[in-house]
């Protein structure tokens, strides 16, 4: 799915748009910075490879803006006492990830030594996602009494869709060649894979394009002052797309879209 400049523009502006309606109603906000370590599966690497897991990692950082049922910006008091208001939190957020990427596991152990697994060696890449979304977070304990100091841990977790524009670099010094064009360069069972009858994309994709992700995290907030808060969250994030590290080969090992899991460290500022 491609969307252009202008779509993107209209879909933030959307966003805007629904938190002012919530503006409009008087609920105060909240506006915090997230930054943290992010470890990107994708089909780099082996499923369920520990070195795979640890190898590619990179860093994310964004700006989250929270929209606070529990209490009212107009009038300095608390909203009316419902569960919605008391238990739930609208988080909407920008953020950017950058993972480079290698090959780990068995196929590249030093122990081989035939060509593809050179290849392999030889590959790498870097994926980088700017992303655009909303959540809502629900949290057990009360807001209201987590403000007003009687716990100082208030424990949440969310569901979301972000908007995930992509552009990931494809890199290869196969034999000394950095020529991504050429499909010599790359492991070939990748290149014979497709049916010659079915035209297939390319297994390698160097470019930029859109796609939606879906997010989920858990985490919680810790009280450090009347008007600020610590934050940890755990976060995974499903891409319904498969090019966002820039690979999506045909062999039968690929099964999953690509996908992440960020732990966020976040700072949060009561505004209202």
């Amino acid at each position: 799915m491609k969307l252009n400049f202008k779509q993107l523009t209209f879909i933030f502006v959307f966003i805007l748009g629904i938190n002012e309606c919530y503006s409009q109603l008087g609920f105060s906000h909240e506006i915090g910075i997230i930054a943290g370590p992010v470890a990107f599966q994708s089909d780099f690497g082996e499923r369920r490879d520990f070195e795979t897991n640890a190898g590619n990692t990179g860093i994310g950082i964004g700006i989250v803006h929270y929209i606070n049922f529990a209490y009212r910006a107009d009038c300095n008091c608390y909203s009316t006492d419902t569960y919605f208001n008391d238990h739930f939190k609208l988080r909407n957020e920008i953020s950017w990830n950058r993972t480079k990427l290698n090959h780990f596991g068995k196929w590249v152990d030093a122990s081989r030594t035939g060509e593809n697994a050179e290849r392999l060696r030889s590959h790498s890449g870097v994926a980088q996602n700017l992303d655009i979304g909303t959540q809502i977070e629900f949290f057990p304990k009360s807001i209201r009494s987590f403000q007003a100091f009687s716990y100082s841990f208030a424990p949440f977790i969310s569901l979301g869709v972000h908007l995930t524009a992509y552009n990931p670099k494809v890199m290869t010094n196969y034999n000394g060649s950095t020529n991504i064009n050429d499909s010599n360069n790359f492991f070939q069972p990748w290149v014979n894979a497709a049916d010659p009858n079915v035209i297939e994309d390319p297994f390698l994709f160097n470019g930029n394009d859109t796609t939606w992700s879906m997010v989920g995290s858990v985490g919680t907030r810790y009280k450090l002052t009347v008007l600020s808060d610590l934050m940890i969250d755990l976060r995974w994030q499903y891409y319904f797309g498969n090019k966002v590290d820039g690979l999506d080969h045909n062999l039968s090992s690929n099964k999953a879209n690509d996908w992440l899991v960020w732990l966020n460290f976040g700072y949060i500022y009561y505004l209202d």
